[in-house]
């Protein structure tokens, strides 16, 4: 399920089945030219992913709206805040979020948080619609929700 009406309202019904949250981290920096289109491109390919995962593991999990920090930012401040997102992801009954990234930062505070961090390896391809992106797409979705299956 994602963060939409008719998605929202049918979590409401069935949250007893939905125990997961998937919540993607998105940096975002507007500072420097040459970076916009990189940052844009991981946005892209981060949303592609989490949809993926969703959709393979549709039934146990909701697609929460990413969360957006500025990439320059002081990640131990960022860790405050997140916490403060998961624990309210958790008033609802869900008791596993996995916090998905290709922002390898985060990997020095992955301890203080209160969600699961996935860290991805970023590829870069010329085209969004790339046969490779296709192959690591579905490759990296097939080991991520076994992980993820892992904690229910």
């Amino acid at each position: 399920m994602k963060w939409r009406q008719d998605d929202v309202n049918k979590y409401i019904t069935a949250k007893e089945y939905i125990d997961t949250a998937l919540l993607s981290l998105l940096p975002f920096h507007i500072l420097k030219d040459d970076e916009i289109s990189k940052q844009a491109y991981q946005s892209d390919v981060l949303q592609i992913f989490a949809d993926e995962l969703e959709r393979e593991l549709s039934g146990r999990t909701m697609q929460i709206p990413p969360y957006t920090y500025l990439h320059h930012t002081d990640k131990q401040q960022e860790v405050s805040r997140l916490n403060t997102w998961i624990k309210e992801i958790e008033t609802q009954p869900f008791k596993h979020t996995f916090l998905i990234t290709f922002d390898m930062g985060w990997k020095k505070y992955e301890r203080q948080l209160e969600g699961q961090l996935i860290w991805l390896p970023v590829i870069q391809v010329d085209h969004i619609h790339d046969n490779e992106l296709k192959r690591w797409m579905h490759e990296n979705v097939k080991q991520v929700s076994e992980l993820i299956r892992s904690y229910w």
